[in-house]
């Protein structure tokens, strides 16, 4: 049932894109763009996006509830149901909006299905590149139908992450940025989540550090990750969820670098 659910769910993501995504990129007017929160852009993209996968997963698992990004934006009550039992989708419908409002890459589709609270199932799909990775608790995670596990990462000093400091308190922000050659390269972001946790999977990256944490941005792909044999936990250790609410997010390759790059950009 969940081999058949990942396959359909990446053909709602693909179609998803060709219908509304791409043929919307580069071409939006301004009333095209607008602002939920200040600073926070949706484009009518995002929204015909959201509706069309809304759809396509009400259809697939009838009686499941659907936690969409811009869903939430209008009903914040939505993410209760984090926590609840049942089949919980979260939906990202454009990660990286401010990218694709400006008509710049990357940007990705996300999805990702909790059961009785319980991450199961994971979709990050880039359309301009054409990348797919999928994953299912338990049984590993799979790029482009591929099996997938983690590449070996290099030693302390030669790794390669990116840390979104632009949120980051200004104390943790100065750290992170003058100590980033300790632990090797360290680049500033895509402003795309869903693209830093395909390079940590293709191995463009061993390590990504963020400070807003919300579920729709994370739930796929830490589960991801998880299932390709890496790590995602919040700076204290604990194990990231996305029904539990805080700042503070460190995924990585493997345990060894999580706790190398830990220790070395965010001391207590």
């Amino acid at each position: 049932m969940v081999d058949t659910l990942l396959d359909e769910v990446a053909g709602l993501l693909r179609e998803t894109a060709d219908r509304v995504v791409l043929p919307s990129f580069r071409r939006l007017g301004e009333a095209d763009v607008t602002e939920k929160a200040p600073g926070e852009l949706v484009t009518v993209a995002d929204r015909k996006a959201e509706d069309m996968i809304t759809d396509g997963l009400r259809r697939l698992r009838p009686g499941s509830v659907v936690v969409g990004e811009e869903a939430v934006a209008d009903d914040p009550d939505l993410l209760r149901h984090l926590s609840g039992a049942g089949d919980v989708w979260l939906v990202d419908p454009i990660d990286g909006t401010a990218n694709f409002a400006a008509g710049r890459r990357p940007f990705a589709l996300m999805v990702s299905l909790q059961t009785d609270g319980e991450p199961v199932a994971a979709w990050v799909y880039d359309p301009l590149a054409g990348t797919l990775a999928t994953a299912r608790f338990g049984e590993g995670a799979h790029l482009d139908g591929r099996p997938l596990r983690l590449p070996p990462a290099p030693p302390v000093g030669e790794l390669r992450g990116a840390a979104m400091t632009r949120f980051l308190p200004p104390a943790a922000r100065q750290t992170v940025e003058s100590g980033g050659h300790r632990v090797g390269e360290l680049l500033p972001g895509q402003h795309c989540a869903g693209r830093e946790y395909l390079d940590l999977l293709t191995g463009r990256q061993q390590f990504v550090i963020f400070w807003r944490t919300l579920p729709w941005d994370h739930g796929p792909g830490t589960l991801l990750v998880r299932a390709a044999g890496g790590v995602a936990r919040r700076f204290d250790g604990t194990d990231y969820h996305p029904a539990n609410t805080g700042h503070g997010l460190l995924v990585a390759v493997t345990t060894e670098v999580w706790a190398q790059v830990r220790q070395t950009l965010l001391p207590t």
